[in-house]
């Protein structure tokens, strides 16, 4: 599928980007990047580069911290029992981990509860409720979910059973009438940062009882490498607190991991220093597949285990569920490639919702990601749980999935989300009705442009500007994420040196240059794109959108060019 190539560049202020690299003395590269992330003034940019806890915000100022951490204290002070309850995702379950390990420190009387994808679904459920009930558990601390769940928290306050809501997901009209409600999207919160993960409102939850009770707070960073797996995960912006989180998470994982993380890095022989895109593609994965195909609990087992020989074991068996759902994700994929190619009026629509009875909710969500990467609309894959409907959306660019969504809630027993993903469940028998309401919203609110996948190229660049000191600075520019993505660059008219030939399955190896500098050359890969290797061959220029890599070979350290996309120069 052709991409349009969108060159961030262009839209900059050219005296801005001047006055940056008079102020840095860095190059225009350098000065271009850091202006299209809005970073203009040295205090910023030295805050960006040189990130510190002291860049983290007050817990306090959280609407609800306050009587979040009285409760707790409560509790812990009159020996009541408490049960922290998360989503059975990455990001509920490294919520979890965090808060039940720091908590039971400080009290013998703590459990946690996973939900069952499958019997209960997402988020807080009645069975929860009951389980907490039966158990005489009077405080739940719920993580990653609960900001809808009025009717829930109603019942559990029947049942007298306190909940703390801890949420980063958007609120609706009417907040639940828990004891504290800590998310900083609701409209009256003043906490200074909106994007927090679900586990990043867990650690402030925790590094505010530390402060109330003056405790050492390095305790909390302790719990930073579960911050970062779910910052990864959870594909929030990592800008402001969440650099900083994001940060000292990875030099968590780097130096001193714990044992679960430990353990299933050894197994995928990832030795070497750990980034944000080997958490969001190995780790992530692996502590999802436990609550896609088992049970979400089997994660938390891992995340919180101690002993390094448990934890190894336990990581095998998280590896074998990966392989598994894997080995699902494959054949589910391929059976909805064959539905769209069968459906004859595929093309002509404007979003996509497929239907099987005999899917696995557990990796629908996965599969509608595969259908953008080869259709690009808006989609939704739905399975049969429980005699109902139940599924997965996920968006294109710029377009927001839920509030279409939302506008077919007549047809849904129950829907939740953000703008790019949702979950949604409905009667099996209003399935066509929806897709076909799905069909007429979507096409009448997206423009014609989303529908076409574009690759944002920072800035435009010739190869005698790729110098060891841009280098360096780039480098600081990681970790890398929405609102901070790896820097792309494009360089026009290259040329291979000759040696372009296809490697692997079909991966084409390259050596480029330009005409106008031929002695400076650097080798460069693109994935999946052998077919191209005729144009080198026969010495035709080419255009080139890449990303700046270091490769590491045989203990040599040399500049590689991964190559995202090329057209005809």
């Amino acid at each position: 599928m052709e991409k349009r190539w969108n060159i961030l560049e262009t839209n900059q202020d050219k005296n801005q980007i001047k006055k940056i690299q008079e102020i840095l003395k860095v190059d225009r590269v350098i000065a271009t990047l850091l202006s299209e992330r809005n970073l203009l003034e040295f205090e910023k940019i030295k805050k960006f580069f040189r990130p510190e806890y002291n860049q983290l915000h007050d817990p306090f100022l959280m609407k609800g911290m306050d009587k979040a951490i009285n409760r707790i204290i409560k509790a812990i002070e009159t020996n009541e029992k408490i049960l922290i309850y998360g989503d059975y995702d990455v990001d509920g379950t490294t919520a979890v981990s965090i808060v039940y390990s720091f908590f039971k420190e400080h009290t013998k009387l703590i459990d946690y509860y996973i939900p069952d994808r499958y019997a209960e679904g997402y988020g807080i459920s009645f069975k929860g409720i009951d389980f907490a009930f039966e158990n005489n558990f009077s405080l739940i601390i719920a993580l990653d979910c609960g900001i809808k769940a009025n009717d829930k928290i109603n019942y559990a306050n029947e049942k007298k059973i306190d909940f703390i809501i801890c949420d980063h997901h958007l609120p609706g009209e009417i907040i639940p009438n828990a004891i504290a409600v800590l998310d900083p999207k609701q409209s009256d919160c003043k906490y200074p940062f909106k994007e927090l993960s679900g586990a990043g409102i867990g650690f402030k939850l925790i590094e505010a009882y530390s402060i109330k009770n003056k405790l050492d707070v390095n305790i909390c960073y302790n719990f930073l490498d579960l911050v970062v797996t779910s910052i990864a995960a959870d594909i929030v912006p990592i800008t402001g607190e969440n650099r900083v989180l994001a940060y000292f998470g990875l030099e968590k994982i780097n130096n001193n991991p714990r044992p679960g993380i430990k353990a299933l890095l050894n197994l995928n022989q990832l030795i070497k220093q750990i980034n944000i895109i080997n958490l969001v593609f190995v780790l992530s994965p692996r502590i999802n597949a436990a609550g896609r195909i088992k049970q979400g609990s089997a994660a938390v087992e891992l995340l919180v285990c101690e002993d390094e020989n448990a934890a190894t074991e336990f990581a095998k068996g998280i590896n074998d569920t990966n392989t598994q759902r894997k080995d699902l994700d494959l054949g589910t994929t391929t059976e909805a490639f064959q539905m769209m190619e069968n459906d004859p009026i595929t093309e002509f629509k404007k979003s996509t919702v497929l239907f099987s009875q005999n899917w696995h909710k557990g990796v629908v969500g996965i599969v509608a990601s595969r259908l953008i990467e080869r259709y690009y609309k808006p989609t939704i894959v739905l399975t049969e749980s429980d005699g109902k409907a139940t599924g997965s959306a996920r968006s294109v660019r710029d377009y927001d999935v839920y509030s279409a969504i939302e506008k077919c809630s007549d047809l849904l027993e129950q829907f939740g989300g953000h703008k790019f993903a949702a979950g949604l469940t409905l009667k099996k028998e209003n399935v066509n009705a929806f897709i076909t309401k799905f069909e007429d919203v979507v096409s009448k609110s997206i423009k014609d442009e989303q529908l076409i996948p574009q690759i944002q190229i920072d800035i435009e660049i010739e190869f005698h500007e790729i110098i060891p000191k841009m280098l360096r600075i780039l480098k600081q520019f990681a970790p890398h994420g929405p609102e901070n993505m790896t820097p792309l660059f494009n360089s026009k008219n290259v040329y291979d040196t000759g040696w372009a030939r296809i490697v692997g399955s079909n991966h084409l190896k390259l050596e480029l240059f330009q005409k106008s500098n031929p002695n400076i050359r650097f080798n460069a890969i693109a994935y999946d794109k052998g077919d191209y290797v005729k144009f080198f061959h026969d010495k035709t220029p080419m255009d080139i959108v890449f990303k700046i890599q270091e490769n590491e070979f045989n203990g040599k350290i040399s500049t590689q060019l991964i190559i995202e996309d090329m057209r005809l120069s």
